[in-house]
């Protein structure tokens, strides 16, 4: 099994109907699930799944956790969305990857994210930290 991060190719397609809205405060709830190993997530990805999904612990839970947006913005020519940095506290967790999901449109796939390798928390926190919402690092960017 492998996760290879990517910009999810349903989400792609459903941008250009109007499927996902990232407007802070009044736009679609996004999530992020985090996953073993074990997990086979790519740009094929089309929704969320709990198979491989990392097991409960501390704050985290099946579905993982609500992401806060920042509405979109310009950096020079690429729009970029960005998320506020993502805690799940007095957590044992061993997790590979990640998948951003649209939660209030069927659970459909947004972003894969590959770690690189297993990342651990035992006990403590696990944090979910953002790059800059600027052209080049943001999360999510249309250039």
């Amino acid at each position: 099994m492998a996760i290879t991060q990517a910009v999810c190719n349903s989400f792609k397609t459903e941008l250009l109907t109007g499927t996902h809205n990232f407007t802070a405060s009044t736009g679609d709830t996004f999530k992020l699930a985090l996953y073993t190993s074990a997990a086979s997530l790519d740009k094929n990805t089309t929704a969320y799944s709990a198979t491989n999904e990392v097991g409960n612990s501390g704050t985290y839970a099946a579905g993982g956790g609500s992401l806060v947006s920042s509405t979109p913005v310009l950096s020079t020519d690429t729009a970029v969305c960005n998320f506020a940095t993502l805690s799940f506290t007095s957590a044992t967790i061993t997790a590979r990857g990640a998948l951003i999901y649209n939660s209030s449109k069927a659970n459909r796939a947004v972003v894969v994210l590959n770690f690189g390798s297993d990342q651990t928390s035992t006990a403590g926190t696990f944090s979910i930290v953002f790059p800059a919402a600027a052209a080049g690092t943001a999360i999510i960017g249309l250039a």
